[in-house]
């Protein structure tokens, strides 16, 4: 594509140098430039951009977006913005077409929910409207290709260039889990979001926002960019809103865009009466309409609840009838290192899940413990370089529902693995039990070699992930092959504990 036609409808832009090259990409890291491609050469909290351009035009890159121009770059187009962040977003939008006013197109945010809301809106959309592309936290599903996540919300030419294969591979709808972090960065700058949906928002990244306030802002700006950020080629957009959580009207405040909500506990839109959970699933009184609908998710737990809810409310503002989406909703499917079951010889109940917030580790196990008949061995950490003020909240949530909790390392980073657990065990009371085991492997061996098969362990805060990250090095790590493993040799020799 020409770059005057990249750079078209950019208002404000100063260009030095030929707008008639043909651009191949866009790209923000002078390692992975190709030939023709556009650098961005951005300033980072840690690098400046400009310092790698010699970098980026050795790899062939042929126009650098900057926002200070250089006179003795030679052979090369430079496009000069202030601010950088603020363009990059359009140009990448105008390269790849702007392909989310191609699909229905939703994004989901919120600081728990967010993974399992998307895996089971995608798989209502597949049935729905056919192929349902998804950005998260675990993988990115393009067609019928599937790529281990490396971010959440990747990078704003990621995220276009994804939207625009989906396009390519025959995908009528998408779904994005939108972070924060990306919201703040503007990683999801000029996509057309026809569904917001927000799940819920409790104490997480105060490392990055500072507070809670300017967490919620960094949230909003995902309904702001409904009212914003529209083409005007699409149908009405909505908001799709957990009616029970408390920041819900500072996050929404003000906006125009229609806003449907959900609950277990308040008058909503779409409303959810349960009736009985067991570890099949749960059955729930559904209320819509001044009709109520009896119905059975094959998810376990209240929790879970309001993610199906989320799910099922983006189908009823896409006009699907409640019969249809509840017909499909009974094989929704339960997303890896999500309250997963571990199958074992040892017929121990193990769990292992996402769980790193106090909030979602007190949902979890108040779920399992709806479901227990002897005891819950409770196993989670608190990642290095993160918030520390949720630590000892982390103890107190865990304490709350287990019977014994074992305080381990969960990417302990550049901190050390027992600096961090002393703060979190200042949240145990003075009859909370607790056990202390700083290696990963032996904490989930100790709970194994403890507990008997009417117990339920939990093995919290990693979920589907597959490292563990320390100060040097990482290393391969993954709970649910670790507690297979640790079973299977158990079974091969019981008497050795």
């Amino acid at each position: 594509m020409k770059l005057k036609k990249i750079l078209k409808d950019i208002p404000i832009l100063q260009v030095k140098g030929s707008k008639d090259i043909e651009i191949t990409g866009i790209c923000a890291n002078s390692k992975l430039i190709a030939p023709g491609n556009i650098f961005v050469a951005r300033r980072g909290s840690k690098y400046d951009g400009a310092c790698y351009i010699p970098e980026a035009i050795n790899h062939g890159a042929i126009a650098i977006l900057t926002d200070i121009y250089d006179p003795s770059l030679k052979d090369v187009t430079q496009i000069i913005c202030a601010n950088i962040n603020a363009l990059e977003g359009q140009l990448s939008g105008n390269f790849y077409r702007m392909p989310s006013r191609e699909l229905f197109t939703v994004g989901i945010t919120g600081t728990n929910g967010k993974t399992t809301t998307s895996f089971l809106l995608k798989h209502l959309l597949d049935h729905i409207a056919g192929p349902c592309g998804l950005i998260g936290t675990i993988e990115y599903i393009i067609g019928r290709y599937r790529y281990k996540a490396t971010h959440t919300t990747p990078d704003v030419h990621s995220n276009q260039q994804m939207l625009r294969e989906m396009v390519h591979q025959g995908c009528h709808s998408a779904v994005m889990e939108v972070t924060s972090h990306a919201l703040d960065q503007k990683r999801v700058e000029f996509i057309d979001y026809d569904v917001a949906v927000y799940t819920n928002l409790t104490q997480d990244h105060l490392d990055y926002h500072l507070d809670m306030e300017g967490y919620a802002e960094a949230k909003r700006k995902l309904f702001l960019g409904l009212e914003t950020g529209s083409s005007n080629k699409k149908p009405a957009k909505f908001i799709v809103a957990n009616q029970d959580c408390p920041w819900k009207a500072f996050i929404l405040r003000d906006l125009k865009t229609p806003i449907f909500t959900y609950s277990l506990e308040k008058e909503a839109d779409l409303r959810f009466i349960p009736l009985e959970f067991t570890a099949a699933g749960t059955s729930v009184n559904v209320l819509y309409q001044n009709q109520t609908t009896p119905a059975f998710f094959p998810l376990v737990g209240k929790f879970n609840l309001y993610n199906c809810m989320a799910a099922l409310a983006v189908g009823l503002v896409r006009k699907v009838s409640l019969s249809t989406l509840l017909e499909l909703a009974r094989f929704f499917p339960p997303p890896p290192g999500r309250l997963q079951p571990i199958p074992n010889d040892l017929d121990l109940k193990i769990f292992v899940d996402f769980a790193h917030t106090d909030d979602a580790l007190y949902n979890v196990l108040e779920c399992l413990a709806q479901l227990k008949k002897g005891k819950i061995f409770t196993i989670f950490g608190c990642g290095g370089d993160r918030d520390r003020s949720k630590r000892p909240k982390m103890a107190k949530a865990c304490a709350a529902f287990s019977d014994l909790s074992i305080v381990t390392s969960d990417n302990p980073r550049s901190e050390d693995p027992l600096s961090i657990i002393q703060e979190v065990i200042q949240g145990f009371g003075s009859n909370d039990r607790y056990h202390i085991e700083p290696n990963r492997y032996q904490a989930i061996a100790y709970a194994i070699d403890n507990a008997k098969p009417e117990d339920i362990i939990l093995i919290a805060g990693k979920g589907h992930e597959t490292t563990q990250a320390f100060a040097h090095q990482t290393v391969e790590f993954d709970d649910c092959q670790v507690a297979k493993e640790i079973c299977h040799n158990k079974c091969l020799n019981p008497v050795g504990k």
